[in-house]
């Protein structure tokens, strides 16, 4: 009996022993699956916080999206308010509604206005959804347009010699023969044209003589991307010279309103001294340098003359006008320089009238103080922008240049048949270096084939001119377009 009872004893004590180990392993078990449980749940709960906020930073992007796409309807209707119709400083508020009308959250908008002689405007939007903290800000820069977006735009077929090298777009209302480097496209408004240069048949509107010559139209054009790095477009629309007539109409008025403007001076025209102060001197030029025995146009060019003064006198010294406009109904000669200014100089006189077309001449350096869009000068001839016969052997035109109706360059000053004398010693000049860009009606040039003129011609392209022009400069579009669009 006695080892009948020991065994019991034991199988009981073996059978409490293993329950007590089924405990703990529940017990650490459980105490695993709590935890992972309880991770899976914070993560769940985490993953949907994050998800809505997601959504709400989503949602308060499109309210700042809606900001940016709101105020360019706006300009679209009305391009000169930049007060929200409100006519007081912003922030201007605005609900931001969900598809059914309901509102959901806000955009404020802070608007910059641009600058005197600018279409530049900037916009600041800023969005948020309501019963959260999150904004998102979005800024976007609109603007039209000038016909400054062209290094050079021409109403008549052009040639770019070999050696040239030009940055900025090149525009032809005619063709163009392009023997030079191009690191923007080059337009032409012709599908194909006659070059003047030399006979033939008809050549595409845009074309290189680089060997090997492109081909005669209807080959196959080939891309000559070691002449176009962009390529070449044609046809395309014209740009309208004609119109520019209405621009120096308003330009008149607004000189004569808040501008600077002066009737003919009843003599040579007017002479303008730029200061890098804001202040210009203005002299009446009273006579012009006589030509050397010889010198005469036989290169049938109208309106020849040496176009360099000889006498002169001041008439005053003024400030810059408030609006930028100086518009004077004579011929202009310019030089000086400036420092920070913006200012549009207009040669014109009203209603046109061919006979009576005045120029804009530059024989002396016209400078920029600063080369970061800050300093902006626009000369605009009713006729020719010249540059005379006693000009700088080394001479600098830091300028945007329009010639409405003639041309941008420098008359053939060279005697009947040749000879020594060429209008000499003038009748070669070493260096023309442009900053800025060239509108010209007919074809433009400072050099001729025979070696008179500038024999090295710098043209460099102010991309600042694009979008910031010289005040009142002619627009090649009525629309406003986003040049920047970003996420702050």
């Amino acid at each position: 009996m006695k080892k009948t009872y020991h065994i019991i004893i034991k199988v009981k004590t073996f059978v409490k022993s293993k329950r007590g180990q089924i405990l703990i392993q529940a017990i650490v078990f459980g105490s695993i699956a709590i935890y992972f449980v309880g991770g899976f749940i914070s993560w769940a709960v985490l993953n949907m916080k994050a998800s809505r906020q997601t959504f709400n930073r989503e949602q308060a992007l499109q309210a700042a999206e809606a900001g940016i796409d709101y105020y360019r309807w706006h300009l679209a209707h009305a391009p000169t308010d930049f007060q929200d119709g409100t006519g007081g400083p912003g922030p201007y508020v605005h609900d931001f509604r969900d598809k059914n009308g309901n509102i959901i959250g806000q955009f404020s908008l802070d608007i910059t206005p641009p600058p005197l002689g600018s279409t530049l405007v900037k916009v600041k939007s800023t969005g948020n959804i309501i019963n959260t903290p999150l904004e998102r800000e979005i800024t976007a820069q609109f603007a039209k347009p000038s016909i400054a977006k062209y290094a050079v735009v021409a109403n008549a077929a052009m040639r770019f010699g070999s050696g040239t090298e030009v940055f900025g777009p090149i525009h032809s209302n005619g063709g163009i023969r392009f023997d030079a480097l191009a690191h923007n496209v080059v337009s032409s408004a012709v599908a194909s044209y006659d070059d003047p240069d030399h006979s033939g048949g008809n050549e595409f509107g845009v074309h290189t003589h680089i060997a090997p010559t492109d081909p005669l139209p209807p080959s196959p054009l080939p891309p000559r991307t070691d002449v176009f790095e962009i390529g070449r477009q044609f046809p395309v629309p014209a740009v309208d010279f004609a119109g520019i007539t209405a621009d120096l109409a308003q330009m008149k008025t607004d000189a004569q309103t808040n501008g600077f403007y002066r009737p003919s001076a009843g003599a040579l025209g007017y002479h303008i001294v730029l200061r890098t102060n804001d202040t210009f001197d203005l002299y009446r030029v009273t006579n012009m340098v006589n030509p050397p025995s010889g010198c005469t146009n036989i290169a049938g060019q109208t309106g020849w003359k040496t176009w360099s003064i000889q006498n002169q006198q001041l008439i005053g010294n003024y400030p810059f006008p408030a609006n930028g406009i100086i518009f004077l109904e004579d011929d202009i000669f310019v030089d000086g320089q400036i420092n920070g200014g913006r200012l549009t100089i207009v040669a014109a006189f009203l209603p046109d009238n061919p006979p009576f077309r005045k120029n804009i001449i530059v024989n002396n350096d016209l400078l920029y103080t600063n080369y970061n869009g800050s300093d902006v000068l626009g000369l605009i001839a009713q006729g020719n922008v010249n540059v005379g016969l006693v000009s700088e052997n080394d001479l600098r035109i830091d300028a945007a240049l329009i010639a409405q109706n003639g041309r941008v360059g420098r008359h053939y000053y060279r005697p009947p048949g040749g000879g020594s004398q060429r209008c000499s010693p003038n009748h070669v000049r070493q260096t023309l270096t442009l900053w800025g860009m060239i509108a010209t009606n007919q074809r433009y040039g400072f050099a001729y084939t025979d070696g008179t003129g500038y024999q090295t011609r710098n043209l460099n392209y102010d991309g600042s001119l694009l979008y910031g022009p010289p005040p009142s400069f002619p627009l090649t579009s009525d629309q406003y377009v986003t040049l920047i669009w970003e996420e702050k």
